[in-house]
Formats: structure tokens, sequence, C-alpha cells
């Protein structure tokens, strides 16, 4: 099994290796991933661009299509790119360009597109060759400085070139336009936000660096999607995703009703989630009306043009339209969640998830860097202006001599700079002098020159020594930017609104989501269950599987709950839209939920949470239990009484009147005031009849006022007074006397 496998000999072998496979694939897959990464996937914090969005901004920069000049076809744009910087496919690069021009994907364009560049229903652009495009002032300001040695250059793919490793980024990119992508084993997912905003929170943490996330979303109080919506998520959720670089946003539709006259409405939607096609949801809505899911709906409309207008016709006038979008948020992508997963390429290099107050610290750090590099620059030149001007001025004031060794010597150069001690550089600038520059007015403005360039290096020197200096001068161009941006402009104005969510009532929103249908629900003696459409009065047609038959019959409606309370004391529930339908015998109740096998259905019933029921077992315990308390959400049921065998629950009555009224197998009436029974959740109840042998048998709460009222087998009906039931009212426990003559011989309060 050790042994090395070697490949085939053949004539070129001295060029084989063997290779560890395990090695390999592992070098060269974390080779990809590492490519995937930093290559493709993940934006820079710095200027919040990936390199195919960083290549297409500065081609179109090279190419001179500045927001005042005139567009250029995109075929045009995208060969350059590919050509010079980014080589991969043609259409990954024009997709990649129409997503920086759309204004439904960009909260701030960097494309300024002309032509068909797709739309919020998710058509395609057109194709590059009919679209034109240039730069907006955001990629405008992103450059800025790009040609002052403002940051690094590096080799194109083919060293035929060089391009930037990141932009300059006046503009806090990355946080205002947000970004998405996948990658190997990470992903980076980050909302649009306000840009006026995000200045007014980096201009605080220039001057507070400590501050904290809870501060900053003062500031930022949350994302501001280029299609509007509302963000109903709390500040605390907001803080707590901000603070650690994950989490979420829930967005909605805005919507608002419009008044038909007459009392009747209609729903206008006019901005949804960010990132869903409003085709599609329109789509998806109608699938779900026509499936019967929407009951309060009757009809959706497209009425959009430029703006988004998308109608819902509610059923009747009386729907409520708070309920009615409540559903609609339920089960549509009229409320989307977006996520947050800040992982951001840090320092150009280290992929990491960052909070928000460290995305923008690596944005002002980056905006520092760039503004010390533009000065080194800009004080470069100034030296080298300055050296030539110095050398100027001697030459005017020596004019007649340089003119005379210009025209005597063969070499002028080393003599001059023999002469005046002047360097090569200076010597060229006056050996490269025009004639007509030797006015005198010339020397004016060279002194002039000469004195101002002094001047502002002496600025620059001074900023660059300090870093309050620099941290001011950053200020003062974030201050500009916000100016640009601000919220009192049709381009910075906020457009997402922030909401809490509507405390509607979610027992009526489940409601709403449920096609109101009558049913009569059919249990047999062996517990399968079905629910036939329509209220069935004669149950004699109904079939069963053989050897079973009918144990109880009750009419409902399919937005009911129907509760189910076993032998076992558990109790079940099951929406009356999800029970089989009446074709065949239904469906064991075992299969939809988790019953014992040595447990039975005591009862089943159309859930009310306004009553109460009184719980019984066989040995003549029992307790009131609210009829809310029997709800179970799951199909594990819900404990109510605590029996064990062969103790079981034997009945569950409806709770009324004043007084309860007990009898037992061995044939006694005990009557007793109901407020001697407990109210409970759960438990083993208390004994309501004492017994010598033998259970109870029957028991029935009333008003005493009314008397109590039995039927025998005959169908006769007999009542006893409270005058005349003088001789069984007692105290609860106790042992009761033989029932009244005419009681049924079953022992049952109803023959």
């Amino acid at each position: 099994m050790g042994q090395e496998i070697l490949p085939p000999s053949g004539g070129d072998d001295d060029h084989i290796q063997p290779v560890d496979l395990k090695a390999a694939l592992e070098q060269r897959y974390l080779a990809y991933a590492l490519s995937t990464i930093m290559h493709r996937a993940l934006p820079d914090v710095r200027d919040g661009l990936k390199p195919v969005h960083r290549r297409i901004v500065y081609a179109m920069n090279e190419m001179g299509l500045r927001p005042t000049s005139a567009f250029r076809k995109c075929a045009k744009i995208v060969g350059e790119v590919m050509g010079n910087y980014h080589p991969h496919g043609d259409q990954s690069i024009y997709d990649a360009l129409a997503r920086l021009a759309q204004d439904f994907s960009q909260r701030y364009t960097l494309v300024n597109g002309q032509g068909n560049f797709g739309n919020i229903d998710g058509d395609s652009p057109a194709a590059m060759r009919y679209t034109e495009s240039k730069m907006t002032a955001v990629s405008e300001l992103l450059l800025e400085g790009i040609d002052q040695d403002a940051v690094d250059f590096r080799d194109t793919y083919d060293e035929s070139n060089s391009e930037p490793v990141v932009l300059p980024g006046a503009f806090p990119n990355l946080l205002a336009n947000g970004s998405s992508g996948i990658a190997v084993g990470m992903a980076t997912s980050i909302p649009s936000h306000n840009a006026h905003e995000l200045c007014d929170a980096a201009l605080h943490l220039i001057k507070h660096p400590d501050a904290t996330v809870e501060k900053l979303v003062e500031f930022i109080p949350g994302p501001d999607f280029p299609t509007g919506g509302i963000i109903i998520d709390s500040r605390d959720s907001i803080i707590e995703s901000y603070r650690t670089g994950r989490g979420g946003f829930r967005v909605r539709a805005k919507w608002q009703t419009e008044d038909l006259g007459r009392g009747g409405y209609q729903i206008i939607i006019t901005e949804i989630p960010f990132q869903v096609q409003k085709s599609r949801l329109i789509e998806k809505i109608a699938e779900l009306l026509i499936a019967r899911k929407l009951p309060l709906l009757e009809d959706i409309r497209d009425e959009s043009a430029e703006d988004i207008r998308v109608v819902l016709v509610p059923k009747t006038r009386s729907v409520d339209p708070t309920i009615l979008m409540e559903s609609m948020f339920k089960l549509t992508e009229l409320e989307n969640r977006f996520p947050l997963n800040m992982n951001v390429l840090s320092m150009g290099r280290i992929p990491r998830v960052m909070a928000l107050n460290e995305v923008l610290k690596e944005w002002l750090d980056h905006r520092r860097e760039v503004l010390q590099r533009r000065s080194r620059f800009r004080l470069a030149a100034i030296e080298r202006r300055l050296e030539i001007l110095s050398g100027l001025l001697i030459a005017y004031l020596n004019i007649d001599e340089v003119i005379k060794i210009i025209r005597e010597e063969d070499e002028p150069k080393p003599v001059m700079m023999a002469r005046w001690d002047l360097s090569e550089i200076q010597v060229e600038a006056i050996l490269n002098m025009r004639l007509r520059a030797l006015r005198k007015l010339e020397e004016f403005e060279i002194r002039k020159e000469f004195d101002e360039l002094t001047k502002e290096k002496g600025e620059i020197e001074a900023l660059l020594a300090s870093d309050d200096k620099q941290w001011q001068t950053v200020a003062w161009e974030i201050g500009e930017v916000k100016k640009k941006f601000a919220k009192a402009t049709e381009v910075g104005r906020r457009r997402t609104q922030f909401a809490d969510a509507p405390e509607a009532d979610e027992e009526a929103i489940q409601q709403a989501m449920i096609e109101k249908e009558p049913i009569t629900v059919v249990i047999s003696e062996k517990g399968w269950i079905r629910a036939l459409k329509g209220h069935i009065a004669d149950t004699a047609t109904l079939t069963f599987k053989e050897g079973d038959g009918l144990k109880l019959a009750f009419p409902a409606q399919t937005t009911d709950k129907i509760l189910i309370v076993t032998t076992g004391g558990k109790a079940f529930t099951l929406g009356g839209d999800k029970l089989p339908g009446g074709r065949g015998h239904g469906e064991p109740l075992r299969i939809i939920i988790d019953m014992d096998n040595d447990q039975a259905v005591l009862t089943a019933f159309v859930h009310d949470p306004s009553r109460k029921q009184l719980i019984v077992s066989t040995a003549g315990n029992g307790f009131i239990v609210p009829e809310a308390e029997l709800v179970a959400n799951t199909r594990k049921g819900k404990q109510i009484m605590n029996v064990a065998l062969p103790e079981e629950t034997q009945l569950l009555v409806p709770v009324g009147g004043d007084h309860v009224a007990v009898v037992g197998e061995n044939r006694k009436l005990l009557v007793f005031p109901l407020a001697q029974v407990p109210e409970m959740s759960r438990g083993k109840g208390v004994r309501l009849q004492r017994y010598k042998d033998g259970g109870i048998s029957d028991v029935r709460c009333f008003a005493i006022a009314n008397g109590l009222v039995w039927e025998d087998s005959a169908g006769r009906t007999f009542t006893k007074n409270k005058d005349e039931l003088a001789e069984w009212l007692s105290d609860r426990a106790t042992a009761g006397r033989t029932v009244p003559k005419g009681f049924p011989r079953s022992g049952k309060f109803a023959g």
C-alpha cells in the first residue's frame, strides 16, 4: 500500500515528478481561494470597490470620460478595461458596468448611463453596442488625486501598463453604496447608507477617535436603500448588527390607502424592498391569490410608470388594511431581510468582519495617508519649481554675462554651472528660455511666483509636521463632500424610513391567510380524521373502514382551530385548513400528531378562547382549565391532566353557571358550588366525589337558579329546582346521595 505509484514511462521521463495529490490539491485550491477572495469577491474597505469596478472607473478616467465630457459607447469602455486591465469575459465586465449605472442598484451611481440599463422588473440592459456612459461626480471624487501619487500602482496582468492598487476614495463608497459577493468559505453583504450621515459620523470620529458604535448610530440610524422602503428593526438590534459586523435588516414596502369614496379603498405600494424584482413579486402574489392563500385580497395590478405604483384591491371594504398588509408581509417579499456581513479586505490584504466604527476609521486613515502623499508630491513639485525659479532669477540679474557665455562658449553649460554654482536643471531651464521672456516684467512675475511657492511650501511642511492640521484638512474635505450630497439635495435625501411594525393581532393575521369555508370534521372510533366540505347535518351517510364507526362529527370553518383531547390528558391543536380532505376515510390521527399508542381520542371541538372546560379523570379528580391553555403549537401537544394508567381522562365539559353535579358509577349524585373547583393550566386536579369502589360516571355544570336538567332514555326532560336539590347539595369530595327517581339507567345526564 505504501509503495509510490509512478506514471507509465515514456520518451520524456526526465521531466516527470511524482507529487503527493493531497498536497497538490491543497496548494492549488488555496491559491484559487485566495485569488477569489482578494481579486474578485470582497471589496477593499478604503474605496469600497472590487477590482473589476476599480478597473472600470480607472479606465473611464484614462479615456477622459469626465462628467462634463461626451458619452462613449459601453463596448469601447469594456474593450479598454478587458484589453488593458481585466482579462476576463466582456459580458461580466459589462454586467458590472451596467450595475454601476443603475439607480435602483446603486445608492450613488458611479456611472452615468445613456440608453437602456435594465429596470427594477429584472429586465436586462441593452447590448453594450447600444448603450453609452461616462463618469459621475462620485467616481470623480473616488479618483481625486490619482495623478498626484496619492496611491500605489502595480503592473497590469501583462506588465504593459500599470493600475492603481486602490483609489484615493474621497467619497465613503463602501458604506454609501454597499457591496455583496461570495468568495470561497466567506461572503460579504453590506447595505448602502446615506452619504450625509456617513460624513457626519466620520467628522465625529475625527474629533472623538474612541467613539462607540452606539454613538455613531445617532448619526447613522441605519441603511438607506436606493429603492427606499421602511426598516422595522429595533434600535438595539441595529446597534448589535453594526457592533459585530453581522446581522440583518428587515425592510418592508411602503404603502398607503387610497380612498375610493363610499367607504371603499385600495392599497397603493410606492416603494418595495431593495433587490426585490417587481415583476417577480407581483407574479408570486398572483400565484398566492390563485391558490387562495390570500382570502382578504381581491386583485393586484401594476400601474407603475417611472415611479412604482402597485395596487392591491381588498376583498371587501370591511377588510382591515393593516391586517391585510401584515398577512402580505408574512407571505410575500413585500417584507425582505437584507443580511449584514461586513466582511471586507482590511488594509487591502486581510479579509475580516469589521464593526461600523472600524470601517469608518480605516477609511479616515486612508484619507489621511492620501493627504500626506499628495502633500509630499506637491512639495516635491514646488521644490523642483523653486530650484528652476532661483536659477532664472540669477540669469536675470546677470543677463548680459549669460548671453555672452552662450554666444562665445562651445559648451556653455559647464561654464555657467561653475560661474554661478548652478545645478544642471537650472542651467537647462536658462538655456531653454525664450528670447521674448527677457522682458523686465518676467522678472517681477518670477519673483512673485517664487514668493507664493515659498509660502505654500511652508504651509505644506507645517501640515506634514502636525497631526492636528492633517485631521483638520481631512475634516474640511469630508465637509465639502457632505455639502455636495447634503440631505437637502435630491440625490442626498434619505430614501429609507424607520418605523415599528404595527402591533397587529397575530391570530387575526393567521386567519387572514386562510380562505374561510364551512367544513364538517369527522373522527372515527379508531381515530381516523377527515374534513368534509360544507356543513353536513345527516351523518348516517358517512362510510368508514370495516370494523370502524363514527365517534364524533361537528361543523367548523377552515379558519377554526380544532382542539383534540386524549384519554392520556393531552391536548392537541389542528388548523381547520390543515385537516385531510373528505375523500376516502381520511388519515389516522397518530400520523398527524404524536399520540401515544395506549391513548384514544376523548373528544374534539372547535376552539373558543373565551370558554373554560372542566376536565375530569376516571378516579373522579378534576379541575377547570381555560380553553386558551389547551392550544398546543407543536405535534407533541400539551400535557394538561396528569394521569397514569389505569387512570385516564374521562370527561371534558364546558364550564357555565355556578354549581357542579357529579354522578358516580355507584349511582350517587352530588351537587356542590363551582367555586370549590380550582382553575389550573395543568395538574392532577382535586377530588370531586368520594367513592368506595368504581369511579365517575358523568358531570355537568349548571346555574342552580335554573335547576338541574337531564333527559331519560325515552327523551323525556326532568328538572330539579334548588329546593328539590337540597338533599344532594353538599361540599366537594363527599359521597353524595342516591340519584333521584327518573334518572337514566346509563348514569349520564343525557339519556
